[in-house]
């Protein structure tokens, strides 16, 4: 069974921990392209992501342009990998 959410396959359904942000700039203008890169993992069989929903600001912005009425939600969630599962089909690789 898959915990991914339908509408949307990066959000995972009912996470063990979710972490996320929010930010609204009346004016936002970039010097240079940003780079961006995000990892969740969760080890040794679990399943992670994120996602972020933007409002006046496309995925791959402009350096020098100015964007107005920003608003940029962020979530990264993570669900655990069934630990007792994991200890009765052996698969415990004896980290804590």
């Amino acid at each position: 069974m898959s915990t991914r959410d339908e509408d949307n396959p990066h959000r995972i359904e009912r996470p063990d921990i979710e972490i996320g942000a929010s930010v609204r700039a009346k004016r936002l203008r970039f010097s240079k392209k940003p780079e961006t890169d995000v990892r969740v993992e969760t080890r040794p069989d679990g399943e992670g992501g994120s996602s972020s929903e933007r409002e006046n600001l496309p995925e791959t912005v402009e350096p020098g342009v100015t964007y107005r009425d920003v608003q940029v939600r962020w979530l990264a969630a993570g669900r655990l990998a069934d630990v007792d599962a994991q200890d009765e089909r052996g698969d415990d690789d004896g980290q804590e």
